[in-house]
């Protein structure tokens, strides 16, 4: 995986997380004090700036009342 594709695929991960977000009239700052995170971090989860580790997509999922791979549904699989 070469840079781009790590960035497309972090942005990605934060558009699907801001989208539930969305669907779930869920504000930053209210997703960010369910996960235990800073309002920061969760924006730039969002904006595709972070990372995330295991634990920390958990908790969103948690926060979101999702399941994990709902984060993922309607990729493509990695080549």
């Amino acid at each position: 995986m070469n840079d781009n594709d790590e960035i497309n695929t972090l942005r990605r991960f934060g558009a699907q997380v801001r989208s539930i977000r969305l669907l779930r009239g869920i504000s930053q700052e209210e997703l960010a004090h369910r996960c235990m995170l800073d309002r920061s971090y969760v924006g730039g989860v969002e904006r595709g700036e972070r990372n995330l580790g295991l634990l920390n997509i958990l908790a969103i999922c948690t926060a979101l009342e999702i399941k994990p791979s709902e984060l993922f549904e309607g990729w493509r699989d990695v080549e």
